[in-house]
């Protein structure tokens, strides 16, 4: 069972910040009765090293290759930045790592020990753009993932993370909406929202959950100009991550 901590900001004086700008948003969260809680404290280090072993695979699968990567360190602790630049990569592979997790996870360990990625005191200390840039040049580590340790372990009020599919999808459906926002859209819609964005996130998650996916698969997805759609980044690392990390009020 993952432990919790208290917000470094009163999420309640948020809410209601919040539901006097916004209509829909105030009726959100009247009907909603969750708050964020954040997950045990963790270095950028082990929380890239987790959020790369989830990507593109199932939570269960991604549960169980972690627990092997673990067990590669000493007393029951992930391997150090040290030790995981130090294990052959035959070893990670067996524990069901694919080649380019294995790039990623000793990327990410070279960086902690060349000071790219900082230790949890010195990510406190850092601003949202500076985090997401150093955590980004890790291979394999993309804006969503940081978003995420912003939001869940670092507890930052002003995140909104306009790619993320439920975010988006949880829009459509509060607003009424029957195709998600492009990100551009809303980002700009978001700014109504600082300094609290994170906050209005979350009550976007929890109407994407509470619609369910019979009902979010109807929203349509609104294509660039040339055809294309717009990108929402990788779905199942989303869905499996964000799931693992919303339970914190069920857990």
């Amino acid at each position: 069972m993952p432990k919790h901590r208290l917000l470094a900001f009163d999420f309640a004086h948020a809410s209601r910040q919040l539901a006097k700008r916004d209509e829909t948003l105030r009726r959100l969260i009247r009907e909603t009765e969750a708050a964020l809680e954040l997950r045990d404290a963790r270095s950028p280090y082990e929380a890239l090293l987790e959020a790369i072993a989830y990507q593109s695979i199932s939570g269960k699968a991604a549960a169980t290759i972690f627990a092997r990567v673990r067990a590669l360190g000493e007393k029951g602790r992930l391997p150090t930045p040290q030790r995981m630049l130090e294990l052959p990569a035959a070893r990670l592979r067996a524990a069901g790592l694919s080649h380019a997790k294995v790039a990623a996870m000793k990327d990410l360990a070279a960086k902690v020990l060349g000071g790219v990625v900082p230790t949890l005191a010195q990510a406190h200390k850092l601003s949202d753009e500076e985090l997401v840039e150093r955590l980004v040049s890790v291979r394999g580590v993309g804006v969503w993932s940081v978003e995420m340790f912003l939001i869940f372990r670092l507890g930052r009020p002003d995140v909104l993370p306009v790619h993320d599919l439920g975010v988006r999808k949880g829009w459509s459906v509060a607003y009424g909406k029957k195709q998600m926002p492009t990100p551009k859209e809303l980002l700009a819609f978001g700014e109504r929202w600082r300094p609290y964005r994170t906050v209005a996130t979350w009550y976007l998650w929890r109407a994407f959950e509470r619609a369910g996916a019979a009902e979010t698969k109807k929203i349509g997805v609104r294509k660039e100009r040339g055809g294309r759609r717009q990108e929402t980044g990788d779905r199942r690392q989303e869905k499996s991550e964000r799931g693992r990390l919303l339970k914190s009020r069920r857990d």
